[in-house]
């Protein structure tokens, strides 16, 4: 048995460092590192995580924001974005899901929560967030959907809020149109 400790890592060969790794800000997925998240972005991953809790396991907004503030990491989110969030899109679920039924291509029972529940938090800040742009919205969204969905969920959670911007930011929707920077 050899005295020389076990290293948890081949050496560089030939005495070089190894390759600094990139400092880009997203993963190998796309989406964004932990570091680079704004208080608001990290709000919605913990609605997101909460609203999954209330369409997969039927839990009530009380309990699952009574669970949710003891995370950790959570002292680092917008609190009062979260609730907003949270409770807005439990208590308006059936006005929301009739706000996106008709751009779907299946049925609501079908899309996966995660994907569903991002949605909701897409057309509520749509509908109830006026500070908050309709790109960035949309794009919070989409990374939402890259971090925590299935492969191609971003795609359609960009394809069923796209859908869903026209109608609920109209005004701003149209002046992005004007300038050359609208997607739909």
């Amino acid at each position: 048995m050899s005295d020389t400790p076990a290293r948890s890592t081949p050496p560089a060969p030939s005495g070089k460092r190894p390759p600094r790794q990139s400092r880009s800000g997203t993963t190998g997925t796309g989406a964004r590192k932990a570091a680079s998240k704004s208080a608001r972005s990290r709000s919605r991953e913990f609605a997101l995580q909460g609203l999954y809790q209330h369409l997969v396991g039927g839990n009530a907004a009380s309990d699952i924001d009574a669970f949710t503030r003891d995370l950790a990491g959570f002292h680092k989110a917008d609190a009062a974005h979260y609730d907003a969030l949270l409770h807005g899109c439990i208590e308006q679920a059936a006005e929301l899901d009739a706000l996106i039924l008709p751009l779907l291509d299946r049925k609501l029972v079908e899309i996966s929560p995660i994907e569903h529940g991002i949605i909701w938090i897409g057309a509520w800040e749509f509908l109830h967030c006026p500070d908050v742009p309709w790109r960035v919205a949309l794009n919070e969204c989409i990374e939402l959907a890259k971090e925590f969905g299935g492969t191609d969920g971003h795609k359609y959670v960009n394809a069923v809020l796209n859908g869903l911007a026209p109608r609920l930011r109209t005004v701003e929707v149209d002046a992005d149109r004007l300038s050359g920077k609208a997607r739909p």
